[in-house]
């Protein structure tokens, strides 16, 4: 049955163009993917965007499915705490969760960080993605970034002593973190780890595939290790301790802000540092995870600096500062 007092949600899928490839372990891509849930009420409107992962069985078609199965239970009155036991984490839960806080702050005449009760954010300062390639082709993209204060620089495949140590030759003032997405191996992890430590490197994200992450227990970690495609809610955090120093939250795994917000309470209570991670995708997907990013230790949220073009309303980015979202955009 219809609520009257209930929102309408409507579910698009778009297309964004990547400025040139993005590359990691497991493959490149040309573009971002990205489903919106829109939910409309008395003139008022909410968004929320996530990017489906097919690492995780997602496709933007299947989000948009589920998404529009969900939309009579909506307009019966769902609400943003009755979405968190109806649908699991992920990216569709994601898009309408943070539609579900766009529309509250836009009903109240409030911010969400105010509905959350969190304070004021602040302008944060973000990293900058160099893509997975040659070692030449990596130095020179980390030439071209090196006036930004942090990159985040792909591995994950043979040969990544060499190009770590050609992006720090290149960048060697800016701070280095590496992603390996689950590219390294137990027999190549040691050589991969000192040749991080050599080069300066205060992070690695994700270097064994997440079924084989046990490994990290009983070796020296001379670098931090972050939780990345092993972490995903509250419940997989317990898991962690003690194979990883830090945990990724990304707001497309943990199926929105609500559970982001918990979750990082959590995992600094468990005593793992955070970092506030996104895929690629435009301003509105970036908007919430500003919010996890306020007690983070890392800021990863570069996705709209690697598209082409972003939307008209979207975050300001002075270099790699970006600033919290205007309430056009979200929030």
């Amino acid at each position: 049955m219809v609520n009257p007092a209930a929102p309408r949600l409507d579910i698009a899928i778009e297309r964004w163009p990547i400025a040139g490839q993005f590359t990691i372990s497991r493959g490149a891509k040309t573009e971002a993917i990205v489903v919106v849930a829109q939910l409309s009420q008395g003139g008022l409107r909410g968004r929320g965007e996530c990017v489906p992962y097919p690492r995780y069985g997602e496709s933007a078609e299947g989000v948009a499915e589920t998404l529009r199965g969900i939309a009579d239970r909506v307009a019966a009155g769902l609400s943003r705490t009755d979405l968190q036991r109806e649908m699991p984490p992920g990216a569709a839960r994601n898009a309408l969760d943070c539609a579900f806080w766009d529309l509250e702050a836009k009903r109240s005449g409030k911010r969400v960080h105010e509905l959350a009760g969190l304070p004021s954010p602040r302008p944060l300062t973000t990293a900058f993605t160099i893509s997975l390639g040659t070692p030449d082709a990596m130095a020179e993209a980390a030439r071209r970034a090196s006036g930004r204060p942090l990159l985040k620089v792909k591995l994950g495949a043979d040969g990544d002593p060499a190009r770590i140590a050609a992006v720090r030759a290149a960048a060697p003032g800016a701070q280095l973190i590496v992603d390996a997405n689950e590219g390294w191996a137990a027999e190549t992890l040691g050589a991969n780890l000192a040749a991080c430590a050599a080069a300066g490197v205060t992070l690695i994200e994700q270097p064994l595939p997440a079924e084989a992450d046990d490994a990290l227990r009983d070796i020296p970690r001379p670098v931090p290790i972050c939780a990345d495609e092993s972490a995903h809610d509250r419940a997989s955090l317990a898991a962690l301790v003690g194979k990883y120093d830090a945990v990724n939250i990304k707001l497309d795994k943990t199926g929105g802000l609500t559970e982001a917000l918990a979750m990082d309470a959590e995992a600094r209570r468990l005593g793992l540092f955070t970092m506030a991670g996104c895929m690629v995708a435009t301003s509105l997907s970036m908007a919430p995870a500003l919010l996890v990013g306020q007690t983070a230790r890392v800021v990863d949220l570069d996705g709209p600096l690697l598209l082409a073009r972003d939307r008209a309303d979207g975050l300001v980015y002075e270099g790699s500062l970006v600033h919290p979202s205007s309430p056009v955009l979200w929030g």
